[in-house]
């Protein structure tokens, strides 16, 4: 929960309202009675649960708990279907998330795993989905590229404000997993290893609670290794992505400045001793910046750097966006470097931008209310 003014049950976790329920003199079933409202059902308000006594409602109320889930301020929506959400919360911070469908409309994915989903409306034109979640307001990495490095760090989300983004987009798309096959990328504002304990708290809870199985997500960090160390021995864990985008220690120090703290000696030891699952791979992405870090000898030397490790690497030629001063390089460039990595044994998928026309692709997410957009329902 936030603070003593602000006391969300989105957030908290089967123990934690079990403790509730036993400070307001009530059975312990009323957490699960709880936790099905507000992660299953996704009711906004105490004054949904229905399940629940009037009086423990009344009483909700009165110690000053709510639901607590983030309000939708605005949402853009892309011509491949893909929509930006702004969501703000309670502090009136905001931070973007991204709804991504795929599928029978002949949109493909990145490599990531394919599979059904719920085809029970009949006017759904997906069979699976990704939603792309924050994880901080702004982000302190600073990586050159990305749109997000201009707001700099606000804050971090609290667990419930994580798991809140992911609530009030499957409401407003009226999906409900496991039934929808939906994929979850904590790969929006923020590093996720910077807000370790609330990211780790909102992944079980996910999972736990709302049905999203570990598997079908997948956190991306810059390279913080003491938490790659630390992510490796969670018992709840989603897939680990590496955002590499450099080939060598000089240029990634130029567009990474975290690389100045865990090189890519460190890197690259954290991720060979990394536990992977049976069939698991390691993600390593790479921005492709033109006449940056896309050269052939880039390739080769990325090849050098993976060698060992069971990876697959995603190429992402660079979304552009105002006040980053790069340039996307062409279709030829893209597939040499992608040629290289394959000849190699390294399986390498070029990802599809989503969103660009709305700023809702990789690197380019920077809060609505900075920004122009393209469109807007």
């Amino acid at each position: 929960m936030n603070s003593e003014s602000d006391k969300t049950l989105v957030g908290m976790d089967r123990r934690e309202l079990v403790s509730l329920m036993q400070a307001a003199s009530e059975p312990a079933y009323r957490a699960t009675q709880i936790a099905e409202a507000i992660y299953r059902l996704r009711l906004n308000s105490i004054d949904e649960i229905y399940t629940i006594p009037r009086q423990l409602r009344s009483q909700l109320r009165n110690m000053r708990f709510s639901v607590g889930p983030p309000e939708i301020q605005r949402k853009f929506k892309s011509q491949d279907g893909t929509v930006r959400y702004l969501m703000a919360f309670s502090d009136q911070q905001t931070v973007e998330t991204v709804w991504m469908p795929e599928g029978d409309d002949g949109e493909k994915g990145d490599g990531s795993d394919a599979g059904e989903a719920s085809q029970e409306n009949s006017s759904r034109t997906w069979d699976r989905a990704t939603i792309c979640i924050s994880s901080q307001v702004g982000c302190a990495v600073d990586c050159q590229f990305c749109l997000t490095a201009l707001l700099g760090v606000k804050r971090n989300l609290y667990a419930g404000e994580i798991v809140g983004q992911v609530l009030a987009v499957l409401r407003e798309q009226n999906v409900s997993p496991p039934e929808d096959r939906i994929n979850l990328v904590f790969m929006g504002m923020g590093e996720p290893f910077l807000n370790y304990d609330n990211f780790i708290k909102a992944a079980r809870l996910l999972a736990d609670e709302v049905g999203i199985p570990e598997s079908r997500m997948t956190v991306s960090t810059a390279g913080i290794v003491p938490r790659i160390v630390d992510f490796g021995k969670e018992m709840i864990r989603p897939k680990l992505a590496i955002s590499l985008n450099a080939s060598n220690n000089e240029l990634r120090t130029q567009l990474m400045p975290v690389n100045r703290k865990w090189d890519l000696e460190k890197l690259m030891t954290a991720a060979r001793e990394f536990p992977l699952r049976n069939r698991e791979r390691i993600t390593f992405e790479y921005v492709l910046l033109n006449a940056v870090n896309d050269s052939p000898e880039n390739a080769t030397e990325v090849v050098g750097l993976l060698r060992g490790i069971r990876a697959k690497v995603n190429l992402i030629a660079f979304n552009p966006g105002p006040g980053v001063q790069f340039s996307t390089p062409s279709q030829k460039k893209v597939l040499a470097f992608q040629n290289i990595l394959m000849r190699a044994g390294i399986p390498a998928f070029i990802r599809r931008p989503r969103g660009r026309d709305i700023f809702a692709a990789c690197g380019q997410l920077k809060r609505t209310v900075e920004i122009a957009t393209a469109s807007e329902p």
